[in-house]
């Protein structure tokens, strides 16, 4: 018995995610679903899924497995459209950048018997200076060398858990399990505060009087710190982040205007020592940060989660085969 996916969100991340099913094959059918017409007329051509379907209420009557790979601002409506049409015992995976929330909205839409799991992708550090997030930029190995961060409400059947985890080595990702909260204070901090500091750059620099003449002198630095705005793409979707995770984001935004407010009475005060010692200390910082998420420079770590034989992993619990009894019953 194979497992049906149907996957919701046919960008880098939910297309990279079907790229390194496609050898896996006799184990997983994998159904997309994107609303640009353009990712759906590539995905199959590119391998990403094995087919395309516009009939979801008719999909997720078979689907195993629901996973949406979506910018936040669009996770609610399509939940609304999608999670109640949930066969009995299915799995809702999502890629979104908050957890806390959308497993809110899980609980609140969720069919009995269903179950929600939080993936929280980190991608292979070769692919960190793409700049696009659509189909084009998928790859295979895009969770190579990466990670997989594991969350789910209290209670959740361990079964599901298990499939997650399953799932994220066929993906070639290390699993680390971790709190709904904790992840969503650190995302807000590596993703959501670098984009809306872009953002504050630009509003402090576009929009002066000479920018036309000015903005010729800026150079790869600005275009460095800028660009992580426009890779999050739409600001809608960054605005969802920072709105609906404003719990976390606020305290990590108070932190980074206290350090910026303490470089520039560094600067007032013309305290060039003390000035040093903070650009110093915030370039160690960074040097050990790469050399720690880039797995050449240091010496390999072993994946917390063992390796499994396919027998053993995705069929082995949720999704076990039915054989027939000698009476005809169905049994697990």
């Amino acid at each position: 018995m194979k497992i049906q996916i149907t996957m919701i969100g046919l960008g880098q991340i939910g297309a990279s995610i079907g790229l390194a099913l496609a050898s896996k094959s006799d184990l997983i059918d994998r159904v997309g679903y994107d609303v640009d017409p353009k990712a759906m007329r590539q995905a199959p051509k590119l391998g990403v899924v094995d087919k395309t379907s516009m009939n979801l209420s008719k999909e997720l009557k078979t689907a195993d497995v629901l996973l949406m790979a979506l910018p936040t601002d669009e996770m609610r409506p399509m939940m609304e459209e999608l999670v109640p049409l949930m066969k009995p015992d299915a799995i809702l995976l999502d890629t979104s950048l908050i957890k806390q929330k959308v497993a809110a909205w899980a609980a609140e839409l969720l069919p009995e018997g269903c179950h929600y799991v939080g993936l929280t992708p980190v991608i292979n550090p070769a692919y960190w200076s793409m700049t696009t997030t659509g189909i084009e930029s998928a790859r295979a190995d895009m969770f190579h060398n990466g990670m997989m961060v594991i969350t789910s409400p209290l209670g959740t059947d361990a079964k599901a858990v298990k499939f997650a985890a399953d799932l994220t080595q066929l993906l070639d990702a290390s699993v680390l399990f971790a709190d709904m909260l904790e992840v969503d204070s650190i995302m807000s901090a590596t993703h959501t505060i670098p984009q809306l500091l872009s953002a504050a750059l630009l509003h402090a620099t576009v929009n002066l009087p000479n920018w036309d003449e000015a903005g010729k002198f800026a150079g790869r630095t600005y275009a460095d710190i800028t660009g992580s705005f426009e890779y999050v793409g739409l600001p809608g979707s960054l605005t969802a982040n920072a709105i609906q995770n404003r719990e976390q984001v606020l305290p990590v935004l108070d932190r980074l205007i206290d350090s910026i407010r303490t470089l520039r009475d560094d600067i007032h005060a013309e305290d060039a020592e003390t000035l040093a010692q903070h650009l110093e200390s915030a370039y160690q910082g960074r040097q050990k940060w790469w050399i720690d998420r880039h797995p050449e420079l240091r010496p390999p770590n072993s994946n917390p989660y063992q390796k499994q034989s396919m027998s053993t992993m995705l069929f082995g619990d949720l999704f076990r085969s039915r054989r027939k009894k000698p009476d005809g019953e169905n049994s697990e």
